[in-house]
């Protein structure tokens, strides 16, 4: 293969009490990649759609995380990138993180795929300094493997994937504003009481066993923050409304998706998040404020070719 086009789906970040840790990938959401072989080694963005950002490839997360990738091979040959972006940029649904993730991907494909889909997320990870300072892999890892994921641990990088109980449903909600990353972590305190931390550790456990149980009671009980949400939650109009009134519609949890704006709710199966997702419409609808509402199952496989 000299050509491959690629889909990037979207993911939720934190997962209320995970934050920085925990994240899940969605279907039918994301941007779309074209990546080929050149003689010219090196990686360039030749195209980018849907979003103004910067084709250099030093400045663009995709060309970051590329070079990352290509750094630790000997290939002899490069390769050129267009970008079809459909996640918009500081939307919280994972946007830097599809085009990272989107890059590794497709260039270990062409490159015969050298490295394992945990192995990608390390080079994924790379790219996310251009967009939030830091490295962080709670998008970049369900983005590149799919599922629900857990980063146990940044040295070395341990990542778990959790499959997804079958009836899990996301309705995210995104308004149209923009809440940068950055931002969003300058509001955060630099430490957390010890009641806080036990509170949050406690959701996060009960989280997991309740992914691996398949209790979706549990799953409910256990999506609350108490540390990240009351500090970021004043970034985005009329959230509480929209969490109460998800919540009140049968979700089993609501918070912030990421950095925000982005507001998710994860629900026991499809009646329910169609019901939650309308409730959440009508919730945000008096702000005046432009929004998308989103209704995806859970992503098992992440970011993945496309054969026409």
């Amino acid at each position: 293969m000299n050509e491959i086009k690629i889909f990037c789906p979207a993911t939720i970040a934190n997962l209320n009490c995970g934050f920085d840790v925990m994240g899940l990938c969605l279907e039918g959401i994301g941007d779309e990649m074209i990546i080929r072989k050149v003689a010219e080694k090196g990686i360039r963005i030749t195209k980018i759609i849907g979003a103004d950002l910067p084709l250099e490839t030093e400045k663009n997360v995709a060309g970051v995380a590329g070079l990352a990738l290509l750094n630790a091979t000997q290939s002899d040959f490069g390769f050129e990138i267009e970008i079809y972006k459909n996640i918009k940029a500081g939307s919280g649904i994972g946007s830097s993180s599809a085009s990272a993730a989107g890059a590794v991907f497709g260039i270990n494909e062409l490159l015969g795929k050298p490295f394992t889909k945990h192995e990608l997320v390390y080079f994924a990870m790379k790219g996310e300094v251009v967009a939030s300072g830091s490295e962080h892999a709670d998008n970049v890892a369900p983005c590149v493997l799919g599922g629900f994921t857990l980063v146990r641990g940044y040295n070395p990088l341990d990542v778990i994937k959790i499959e997804s109980p079958s009836e899990i449903y996301a309705a995210v909600l995104h308004p149209h504003i923009e809440v940068k990353t950055s931002d969003a972590r300058a509001v955060l305190k630099p430490e957390v009481s010890l009641k806080n931390a036990i509170t949050q550790w406690g959701n996060l456990g009960g989280l997991i066993a309740g992914l691996y149980s398949k209790d979706y009671e549990l799953i409910g009980r256990s999506l609350n923050d108490v540390i990240v949400e009351p500090a970021r939650k004043h970034l985005i109009p009329n959230f509480d409304e929209v969490k109460n009134a998800a919540l009140q519609n049968g979700a089993l949890g609501s918070g912030i998706s990421g950095a925000g704006p982005s507001i998710f709710a994860l629900c026991k199966g499809e009646n329910i998040a169609k019901a939650v997702a309308k409730s959440m419409s009508d919730a945000y609808a008096v702000t005046g404020i432009p929004f998308d509402i989103h209704i995806s199952k859970v992503n098992d496989e992440g970011t993945k070719l496309i054969t026409n």
